[in-house]
């Protein structure tokens, strides 16, 4: 027979991850997650002062109006899946590609 455990509560050693700070602070815990966190950080300094430092983030982001990326960028991005690399012997231009490495690579494991 299993006996059920208790939830876990927060040590006063134990801080939150960043990224559960950045859901708090965004608002996208669960009621339950989000009232554990509360209590946490009512106690914790450090976690207070992560919580403040995420909002000020989040509010410069906000303020900081819609950024834009050049197009030359965007183009240089899209290209990503498509590059070719050169094949070991530096031939260049070569179209080997990711997948030829790797299977190399595999190859060259296995041995």
């Amino acid at each position: 027979m299993t006996e059920a455990r208790a939830p876990r509560q927060f040590g006063s050693t134990e801080h939150l991850a960043s990224e559960a700070i950045a859901a708090y602070v965004d608002g996208e815990l669960r009621m339950q997650a989000y009232l554990r966190a509360s209590h946490h950080i009512s106690l914790c300094v450090e976690c207070t002062a992560a919580v403040d430092a995420q909002q000020q983030a989040r509010g410069a982001l906000r303020r900081s109006g819609e950024m834009t990326m050049p197009l030359s960028l965007v183009g240089l991005l899209s290209a990503i899946p498509t590059c070719t690399t050169n094949t070991a012997d530096n031939t260049p231009g070569s179209d080997a590609g990711i997948g030829a490495i790797g299977k190399r690579l595999s190859r060259r494991w296995r041995k």
